[in-house]
């Protein structure tokens, strides 16, 4: 037995329905927001496209030529000031210097320094007492035990140590 209160879909034989070929959006066009306004933007904002990041060589170099012209700009100002002397009398002005990126000087450091193994060049936080080389394991302080006095006393001199190996 059919269901019971089924409507038969209308047919539109009257010419109603619309070529969907031709006048329908696709899913993206429905779906896009860029139409929509928005409230958030500047509408008189340009943006620059003369504009470019530049890199660390760009920025040194530029740096580099700033202090060149600055230094002849100094030589200059002391020529002329070394040709207006009067009477064999020389005014000094002290030259300030401007810190760049090429003249940064920075204060000693308070941390401690890291100590490097002798072997393996990772970090020892380990000092054999014998023979004063630094290791990072026990593995690499089995080999220091097993080492000659002289192969000990080579590894200290390459680090710059000039110690007496007993």
């Amino acid at each position: 037995m059919p269901p019971k209160n089924l409507k038969r879909k209308a047919t539109a034989t009257d010419g109603t329905l619309k070529n969907t070929a031709c006048t329908s959006q696709t899913l993206a066009e429905q779906l896009s927001y860029l139409h929509l306004p928005r409230p958030f933007k500047n509408p008189e904002y340009t943006k620059n496209l003369n504009r470019r990041a530049k890199n660390l060589k760009n920025i040194m170099g530029q740096e580099r030529e700033r202090e060149r012209a600055e230094r002849e700009k100094r030589r200059l100002e002391k020529a002329e000031k070394d040709a207006m002397e009067v009477d064999g009398k020389e005014v000094t002005m002290e030259s300030e210097e401007i810190p760049t990126y090429l003249s940064i000087e920075a204060p000693p450091s308070v941390l401690p320094h890291k100590h490097y193994c002798d072997i393996t060049g990772l970090e020892a936080p380990y000092t054999d007492p014998v023979t004063g080389l630094r290791y990072h394991d026990k593995d690499v302080y089995a080999l220091i035990k097993e080492m000659s006095a002289s192969t000990a006393k080579e590894y200290l001199s390459a680090r710059g140590v000039n110690s007496i190996v007993k």
